[in-house]
């Protein structure tokens, strides 16, 4: 597994990250004994890049990923969690968004709890607060920096014009918004602020929520809790011409003896070179046998030729990848 640098000043992490939100919620029933496994493979197999949050299965996800922590060296793991959402437990419905000064140092510490560990080496706001101007946000997560509780700040889900308000406050080691083949609107607004900013870019949703791993058909059926039985690209008016672009990907994925995802995971890696800026995808998965698959893609040497086929697919897919 390749390691690079996250950003300018950023910790180095493997080429490609774990993300583990679906361990505990969104796709389905958890099996927390597969989810350490997976984990702990992903040790073997080089990833030494976790992504959680607190609003994950509302805390057991980082608990989760605190039991992990209790199973390796610390200092061998890049662990980088999210605040800001701020769920019903009873519910667990969105309440609201918090991005305050207090908020942010009752969050920080509660995720610390939860990890077992003193500190979070990338922390994120997860999502912006509409009542916080982002620079008070930014402002109370350096102060963690400073009390050594966290050591490196990213941002998630926002636009280029608050990532360079952030970054005045205080440097941004990394963005993670969505980009993938099928969605590529950053990169002509987040993507070139952070190659400017030397703020490495993590896509979240790399295969698009499984929809690139060619796994799914028209028929596919989600189980109850599935976060895809509300995403249009799913919908069943939109999900057989969105299966057609597929193939594409699987000629390409033919041509290199490897699989859709791949192709979509090296495609995502080879745009630290077209951008300039340090690309990490966390696909997520809770099985060893997708992990291992995903791993697979940092020996997928894509060519030019191959980026070309590739570059009119997301102009045409229907629907979006929203819920």
């Amino acid at each position: 597994m390749r390691k690079v640098t996250l950003g300018t000043s950023g910790p180095e992490v493997s080429a490609l990250g774990l993300g583990c939100m679906g361990m505990s919620e969104f796709y389905g029933a958890a099996d927390r004994d597969e989810s350490l496994a997976t984990l702990e493979r992903a040790g073997e197999l080089g990833i030494t890049f976790f992504d959680t949050a607190d609003t994950y299965g509302i805390g057991a996800n980082e608990s989760l990923v605190g039991d992990f922590l209790g199973r390796v060296q610390r200092d061998e793991v890049v662990i980088s969690t999210k605040f800001g959402p701020v769920r019903d437990p009873e519910t667990r419905g969105l309440k609201g968004l918090r991005g305050d000064a207090e908020y942010v140092a009752q969050a920080c510490d509660a995720s610390l709890r939860r990890l077992g560990t003193d500190y979070i080496d990338l922390y994120y706001l997860h999502v912006p607060d509409p009542k916080v101007p982002i620079e008070e946000t930014v402002g109370a997560m350096a102060e963690l920096v400073k009390a050594g509780k966290v050591r490196h700040l990213g941002l998630s889900n926002l636009d280029a014009a608050k990532i360079r308000a952030a970054h005045a406050v205080h440097p941004i080691t990394a963005v993670q918004n969505e980009w993938s083949l099928f969605t590529r609107e950053d990169e002509q607004s987040a993507v070139p602020v952070c190659a400017e900013l030397g703020i490495g870019y993590v896509p979240n949703c790399p295969l698009g929520r499984g929809l690139l791993t060619g796994a799914y058909s028209a028929t596919s059926e989600f189980g109850e809790g599935d976060v895809r039985t509300r995403v249009s690209r799913f919908a069943a008016e939109n999900v057989d011409h969105n299966l057609t672009l597929i193939k594409t990907v699987t000629a390409i994925a033919d041509a290199h003896n490897a699989t859709t995802a791949q192709v979509a995971l090296a495609w995502l890696m080879r745009q630290s070179e077209v951008h300039g800026v340090t690309v990490v995808p966390i696909p997520g998965t809770a099985n060893v046998k997708w992990l291992a698959e995903n791993a697979g893609a940092v020996d997928v040497n894509l060519t030019d030729e191959d980026l070309a086929t590739l570059e009119p697919l997301a102009a045409q897919v229907a629907g979006t990848n929203r819920h």
